[in-house]
């Protein structure tokens, strides 16, 4: 790996966790598709790889291990609340150890793996790094889904949508997707001079009062859905408290009790 690359890389996660640190839109796109993305290219790249051997797979299959481990932890520890009539998160100082310790283990796997001779180009960074998001796709996505609230509005869906003047994030296959689930999938783009909507909570007045923690709840058959339409149930979401990975799970068996 060159210093340049390494030197973007450290930056690049310095520049994510400060805004997460400050509070960032939970973007569906990001929490669910770039794991798989990033994976995928990884797992070509080391297709690629002249002389793959059988050492080379089992640190590959330790590392991945770990590092999907350590991404669950750290999905555990991100604070998820609403804010403008998405989902936000913000990171905590237990998520910045998680990060830490994570990345110390994967630099102690790598260099034993290279003692014990694992080919340097076997583990591209494309893949330590899709590894650990898929980690955490799998706690924060189901704690993002057990929230009920809608995750941050798609730009590139938005940008189509003013092009092809439709309702870009209803014609997005992963709206589509959330939607099946029960999920009211992305927020519409706010357009200018409407008020924000408030979910069925009175909107704070003051910013210390702005970060909404956020519990499902309501009767499970209150009918409702964010974008107004009549498709299906909807658990009204409330504000008091961010959703656990314990509630992630309850969702997941809630949805899987739904299905014929």
């Amino acid at each position: 790996m060159s210093v340049g690359l390494i030197f973007v890389i450290i930056v690049g996660a310095i520049v994510l966790i400060v805004k997460r640190f400050m509070g960032e839109p939970v973007d569906a796109r990001d929490t669910f598709v770039t794991p798989l993305i990033l994976v995928g290219i990884g797992v070509y790249s080391v297709t690629k790889v002249e002389d793959l051997s059988g050492i080379d797979i089992v640190w590959l299959v330790i590392g991945g291990v770990v590092g999907i481990a350590f991404g669950a932890v750290r999905g555990t520890t991100t604070v998820l609340f609403a804010r403008d009539g998405h989902l936000w998160q913000r990171y905590t100082v237990k998520t910045l150890v998680i990060w830490g310790t994570s990345v110390a283990a994967g630099f102690g796997i790598s260099l034993l793996g290279s003692t014990m001779g694992m080919h340097h180009d076997a583990k591209p960074v494309t893949l330590s790094i899709g590894i650990g998001m898929l980690g955490e796709m799998l706690t924060l996505g189901l704690r993002a889904l057990s929230s009920g609230i809608p995750f941050a509005p798609d730009k590139k869906a938005a940008a189509r949508s003013a092009a092809d003047n439709q309702r870009g994030a209803d014609n997005s296959y992963l709206d589509r997707f959330l939607n099946n689930l029960g999920h009211p999938g992305t927020a519409q783009p706010r357009e200018p001079g409407l008020p924000n909507r408030d979910f069925g909570h009175t909107p704070p007045r003051d910013r210390s009062d702005q970060d909404q923690y956020l519990r499902k709840s309501a009767p499970a058959d209150a009918r409702y859905d964010q974008r107004g339409d009549d498709r299906g149930y909807r658990e009204r979401p409330r504000t008091d408290r961010s959703p656990t990975l314990r509630d992630g799970l309850d969702w997941l068996n809630q949805v899987r009790d739904r299905r014929p």
